[in-house]
C-alpha cells in the first residue's frame, strides 16, 4: 500500500485533504487487513494529534477524502456535509454509454438486504431523496468517461443511480455493475475527483485529485478532464 503521506493534496492548520488509493477501505475491516487508521500517524505534519476523516469513500473508490485535524474543525465540516453545502464531484466509467449527453438522476434510494447477496441501495419511492447531476465526458469501445456531481450524500449514490438511473453500473463495480462486460478482475472505476468544504470568511478547503492510471489502462486519458475543463 503507497505512503499516504505523498498522497496529501491540501494541508493546513485544520484540514487535511488525501488522495485515497483504490483498496483502502476509511474503517478498519472485519477482515483485520490494512486501513487508513494504520496511516493516520503519518498524516499528523506536526501535530500530536492524528487526524479523523470526516466522511467516507467505499474501499475501491480513489481520489479526495477529507480529515479533520482537531475536534472543532471536525464537528464544523461534518456539520457542512449534513447540510449539503459540500461541492463535489466524481469520475467514472460506465460499461455502457448513456442514451443523452447530461441530465439530472432523481432517484430516492432505500436499503435492502438478503442472505445471499448481502446490502445494497436500491431505488425506493419511500427512501431518502437522492439527486446526481452527471455529464458524458467521452465515448469509447461501447463505454463512457461520466462526469457525476451529487446534490445529496447518500450511500452508495453515485453506483445506484449509475446502475438504476442511467441504465449501465460502473467498470469493475462489484455489487452494481454485474451488468457490465468489462474485463475479468477490472479495478472499478470510480474516483472521487474534486471536493470543496467551505468555511466561512476563511478560503475553502479544496482539492482536486489525478485521475488513476487505471482510466487510462481503460482508454480514458486524465486530458479528457482537461479538454472539459474537469
Amino acid at each position: 500500500m503507497p505512503l499516504l503521506d505523498d498522497r496529501v493534496l491540501f494541508l493546513d492548520g485544520e484540514a487535511l485533504i488525501l488522495d485515497k488509493p483504490a483498496g483502502m477501505p476509511v474503517d478498519a475491516p472485519r477482515d483485520g487487513s490494512l486501513s487508513l487508521e494504520n496511516h493516520l500517524a503519518l498524516l499528523t505534519f506536526g501535530f500530536q494529534r492524528w487526524p479523523t476523516a470526516v466522511h467516507r469513500l467505499d474501499r475501491d473508490t480513489s481520489g479526495c477524502l477529507l480529515l479533520a485535524r482537531n475536534p472543532k474543525a471536525h464537528k464544523r465540516f461534518a456539520a457542512a456535509f449534513e447540510e449539503g453545502t459540500v461541492a463535489k464531484r466524481y469520475i467514472a466509467v460506465l460499461s455502457g454509454v448513456p442514451a443523452e449527453s447530461s441530465g439530472t438522476i432523481d432517484l430516492p434510494l432505500g436499503k435492502t438486504s438478503n442472505p445471499r447477496t448481502g446490502w445494497r441501495m436500491m431505488p425506493d419511492p419511500k427512501g431518502k431523496s437522492a439527486l446526481t447531476d452527471w455529464q458524458v465526458i467521452a465515448r469509447k469501445d461501447g463505454r463512457a468517461l461520466v462526469a457525476f456531481t451529487p446534490r445529496t450524500g447518500r450511500t452508495h449514490q453515485i453506483r445506484a443511480h449509475a446502475l438504476h438511473g442511467l441504465g449501465h453500473g460502473i467498470a469493475g463495480d462489484p455489487v452494481y455493475g454485474s451488468m457490465n462486460g468489462g474485463p475479468a478482475g477490472e479495478a472499478m472505476l470510480l474516483h472521487s475527483r474534486f471536493l470543496s468544504i467551505p468555511r466561512g470568511a476563511k478560503p475553502p478547503a479544496e482539492a482536486t485529485a489525478p485521475l488513476p492510471d487505471s482510466f487510462a489502462q481503460a482508454g480514458f486519458a486524465p486530458a479528457l478532464l482537461d479538454d472539459a475543463g474537469l
